[in-house]
């Protein structure tokens, strides 16, 4: 530990009781030092100018009149030693800068500076006590400025500190809402396929083996996707950001297409522009709002065809999504959970999200704008 946080661990009382004690040595020593006989008012006054150093925290000014007070009545007797420095006057000076408000300091300068050029009888004493006392005021000023600077830093640190855990806590909570938008899009979308694909199995299984088999294989698939996913969510709930697997991005819609098996629905993939690089914010939501418009399909659309088109533009990318079912009755407004969750994954990337029957044809369509290059 550096030796000023030494000194700040110290508590006041202890450091004042120490510098006053030294202050006490130094101005006793020209007295000590001297094989003359002196008398005892010497001693008595260096006493008397010394001790209320201990108290120059809580009464600067006071222990500065005190100081000065007494130190002016050392030359009242003939047979003391000279004193070449006022040592504690000085420190109480100090201190009087330190630690007082603006009136009460300037004037403790004053007061000290007139009355050093006034009652002192050498000039060059005089001027040499002023100047101690002007250099000690500016010692004084500057230790109260440089401790309200550390501790503006120290409060700056805290707000900070602060601001850091409460950003922490929202970024907890953002999470955990990603978390549970990702659990209801796999859910949602694994158990929608399953129960579709479930009661279609029997239609089939004597009329067409081949796509029975394909059906039974796209439940297991599915069940086994949805719980490897959920593996991923629960392993970041338990172990936290570091173990997080990556999220399923556009590159992995043919393999999301593949496993919509569902009897009597063909699903069409296509994909025009140039595909760029996306933040990774806006590549997860593409697979999502896709995975959602898929499962509303197989869910409540009666759809025997759905068509999913990228369109890659300058600055954006469109994805269009249309079946042929029942598109009258699902709008918007009406739509659940799953189409406000879509047009919230797109407006967390400064996107949007529209919904509702088709103006071609019988069937409901959805239609989102990503904008490229912006991270929600």
């Amino acid at each position: 530990m550096p030796l000023f946080d030494r000194l700040r661990a110290i508590p006041a009382l202890q450091l004042d009781v120490a510098l006053t004690a030294l202050v006490l040595v130094v101005q006793l020593w020209p007295l000590l030092a001297t094989r003359e006989s002196l008398s005892w008012w010497g001693y008595a006054v260096v006493l008397a100018a010394t001790i209320p150093l201990m108290w120059r925290r809580r009464a600067p000014v006071v222990t500065l009149v005190v100081t000065l007070g007494a130190l002016a009545l050392y030359d009242l007797s003939d047979r003391v030693a000279a004193q070449p420095v006022w040592y504690g006057a000085l420190v109480a000076m100090y201190s009087v800068a330190a630690y007082s408000s603006w009136w009460p300091r300037v004037i403790a300068l004053a007061v000290a500076t007139v009355g050093g050029l006034a009652f002192t009888g050498s000039s060059d004493t005089a001027v040499r006590g002023v100047v101690l006392f002007v250099a000690a005021y500016a010692i004084g000023r500057a230790a109260a400025v440089s401790r309200s600077h550390a501790a503006a830093l120290e409060e700056r640190a805290a707000q900070l500190q602060r601001e850091r855990r409460i950003e922490a806590e929202r970024a907890a909570e953002r999470e955990r809402a990603r978390i549970a938008r990702d659990m209801h899009d796999i859910l949602a979308h694994a158990v929608s396929l399953m129960v579709v694909q479930a009661e279609a199995g029997p239609v089939v299984v004597r009329s067409d083996p081949d796509r029975a088999e394909a059906t039974f294989d796209a439940i297991a698939a599915s069940g086994r996707d949805a719980m490897t996913q959920l593996r991923r969510l629960l392993g970041v709930l338990k172990e936290g950001e570091g173990q997080r697997a990556p999220q399923p991005t556009i590159a992995d819609l043919p393999g999301l297409t593949d496993q919509v098996v569902s009897p009597g629905l063909a699903v069409n993939y296509v994909v025009t522009g140039t595909p760029v690089p996306l933040p990774g914010d806006v590549d997860v939501a593409a697979y999502r709002v896709t995975q959602e418009a898929l499962t509303n399909i197989v869910k409540h659309s009666g759809a025997t065809r759905a068509d999913i088109r990228f369109d890659w533009r300058d600055d954006e990318l469109m994805i269009h999504i249309t079946d042929d079912g029942r598109g009258a009755s699902r709008t918007l407004p009406r739509g659940g959970n799953g189409l406000i969750g879509i047009r919230e994954r797109a407006a967390a990337c400064h996107g949007t999200a529209s919904a509702g029957p088709r103006s071609d044809g019988p069937g409901f369509e959805v239609v989102v704008r990503l904008p490229l290059g912006v991270a929600a």
